[in-house]
């Protein structure tokens, strides 16, 4: 029998999950670069949901901007 590869979920809405067994290995291999990676992407997904002002906005914007240089 064929297994199907269905999605399990999305993290920030931008990241798939296949399984909560993958989640637990995102979990359990994270390092620096992904800690920002994950930082960043979830970020940006509170910012799409209107969680901050414009001030705030800007503010994380280049945080983000002086991270990633």
């Amino acid at each position: 029998m064929e297994e199907k590869n269905e999605n399990f979920g999305k993290l920030f809405g931008t990241i798939e999950l296949l399984s909560e067994e993958h989640l637990e290995i995102i979990l359990s291999t994270m390092d620096n670069d992904h800690a920002l990676y994950h930082l960043i992407e979830a970020v940006k997904s509170a910012h799409k949901k209107g969680a901050f002002t414009i001030g705030e906005t800007e503010v994380i914007s280049k945080a983000i901007r002086v991270i990633l240089k």
